[in-house]
């Protein structure tokens, strides 16, 4: 009952979140994401080395079954899930917003639908898991977004919804292809996508990929993330940075590259150029920003292309440093949020030429700020490092003919990202001292919310095997 335990208890949550009025909605919602937490600490130390697994039938005359499934890649994300939605909530705990019991129950609604696409093993229930993530997110851009969250959102919606449809498409094809009884299993799926002649794989690849492509997101399917990411509420944006895009990532190993291994293979060449754009691109952009939340959105765009690459590069180094990547990357992209978030509250401004002197202002503040940035460009001893490391050995290791060109045009994003990061905690933490507008440091729920960020990244910096041991046995699923 774990699995279906893990899909309930934020379901549940979420639904009572939105029958209680006032500051209880967020007790509730504070609730219910630790419980949650507890499950999927559970989770990850018993779904290694043996996954788990549960199945019931769904609609029987489509075949279909409410099917999950836990292995250490997944276990691993649902423990990512778990602990990004208590430290939103504890770290915005002072601040107040409108309808919190709709907020806080729609962001519960959210996670209930990550921990299904990361527990699905049916593709009909990964795809509604899929939606079900989405949906929240919509309303709650729509609602407590910016000045121009209208037409951001919709530019959102268009994105996702365009992508989700394609996704249907071929999972539906594939199903009619596979002749079985039960034809949306991750199994039959897999053996259905194989079967396809390579032409076909090649044009089906597309049709499931971009869907995924547009999750990430990679250049060029990017231009949504930097407007949206900014219009967005700050544990909004969280949602989207820390785990959504890693619906993508998670997609790609799970639903892509077992079932269409042809199409993956003549396509992956393609793919890596438009990875390794994305990474020069945005490092590019994100150099030349005074916004400090567009600054930290162009450089998740760069992360994800360095991750895209090495997914493609097929290489058992490469794709076990994804999987830890992934759930750094989601740790350190939160702390970064939260501390932009922090910024514009006290000093009222997230332009880099009006800020400066956080050191003297709000000491501790700056040294979260120090330590989570310098994660976030993978200093050695930090969590980011490692996954950061194996992911340029997998793509200097790929079959590619292009292997070495790959990895030195994607470490450019090294130096770039050191260039962008160092020239924004020198204009925020030192330089001539902005008093803030609202005065003080860190106050407890924030210092809460950061050191349990801090003490994750530190930890796994000096000792990740925890994370490497979770994820070991999950190459063969994909590496060739």
């Amino acid at each position: 009952m774990l699995l279906i335990l893990l899909i309930l208890v934020p379901l549940i949550a979420g639904i009572l979140t939105f029958l209680v009025k006032g500051n209880g909605a967020k007790g509730l919602a504070l609730a219910g994401s630790l419980i949650t937490l507890g499950l999927t600490v559970y989770l990850s130390s018993v779904a290694t080395p043996d996954p788990i697994s549960w199945s019931r039938p769904w609609i029987p005359l489509l075949g279909t079954q409410i099917s999950l499934h836990a292995d250490g890649m997944s276990a691993m994300l649902c423990l990512l899930t778990g602990i990004i939605l208590p430290v939103v909530i504890i770290s915005n705990w002072n601040k107040d917003v409108e309808s919190p019991h709709a907020f806080y129950g729609l962001l519960l609604l959210s996670q209930t639908g990550l921990l299904g696409v990361f527990l699905a093993y049916d593709a009909l229930l990964f795809y509604v898991f899929w939606e079900l993530a989405l949906i929240p997110v919509y309303f709650l851009c729509s609602r407590w977004g910016g000045e121009k969250r209208v037409p951001v959102t919709f530019k959102f919606f268009v994105y996702t919804f365009v992508g989700s449809l394609m996704m249907l498409a071929g999972i539906i094809y594939l199903s009619l292809n596979s002749g079985v009884s039960n034809p949306y299993s991750w199994e039959n799926i897999v053996a259905s996508g194989r079967a396809l002649p390579p032409l076909q794989q090649h044009m089906m690849f597309w049709l499931i990929f971009i869907a995924f492509a547009i999750k990430m997101p990679i250049f060029p399917f990017h231009t949504w993330q930097p407007d949206t990411y900014e219009q967005s509420p700050t544990p909004v944006t969280i949602i989207l940075s820390a785990l959504m895009v890693k619906m993508g990532l998670y997609a790609v190993l799970r639903w892509l590259m077992p079932v269409l291994p042809e199409g993956v293979a003549y396509w992956s060449n393609t793919i890596i150029v438009l990875s390794i754009i994305g990474i020069v691109y945005a490092s590019c952009i994100a150099i030349v920003q005074t916004d400090i939340k567009r600054l930290v959105a162009y450089s998740s765009i760069a992360h994800m292309g360095l991750m895209c690459a090495a997914a493609f590069a097929q290489t058992e180094t490469g794709t076990h440093g994804l999987m830890v990547q992934m759930f750094n990357h989601g740790i350190n992209i939160t702390g970064m949020w939260l501390i932009v978030s922090m910024i514009e509250n006290r000093w009222g401004t997230r332009d880099m030429t009006k800020l400066g002197g956080m050191a003297t202002a709000a000491p501790k503040m700056a040294i979260a700020l120090v330590i989570i940035s310098l994660a976030n460009i993978a200093l050695p001893l930090t969590n980011g490092f490692i996954g950061e490391f194996m992911l340029f050995n997998g793509l200097f290791q790929s079959a590619s003919e292009y292997h070495v060109t790959f990895m030195v045009i994607a470490g450019l994003g090294i130096i770039f990202g050191a260039v962008y990061t160092l020239s924004m905690i020198q204009k925020v933490a030192y330089g001539e001292v902005v008093e803030p507008s609202v005065k003080g440091d860190l106050k407890m729920n924030e210092t809460i919310g950061l050191a349990v960020i801090i003490v994750i990244i530190l930890v796994l910096g000096v000792y990740p095997k925890p994370l490497l041991d979770l994820t070991s046995g999950m190459m063969s699923l994909v590496a060739r």
